[in-house]
């Protein structure tokens, strides 16, 4: 997952709701996750897929 870098934009697949996310920092698998709608959370890349988002075009 090589888009997973501070500063870049993705969603959490299977959360929706939680909106765009703005990524914190990348410990390993660790990814904090800043999102509009859930707030900071931290997310196990071994246990859930972030896709990368494009901030120039919406996607749900």
């Amino acid at each position: 997952m090589e888009f997973l870098s501070p500063g870049g934009y993705v969603r959490l697949e299977g959360r929706p709701d939680w909106g765009l996310g703005q990524i914190q920092s990348v410990v390993g698998s660790r990814v904090t996750v800043n999102f509009e709608h859930a707030g900071k959370q931290l997310i196990n890349t071994d246990r859930a897929m972030l896709l990368s988002a494009d901030t120039t075009t919406p996607t749900n």
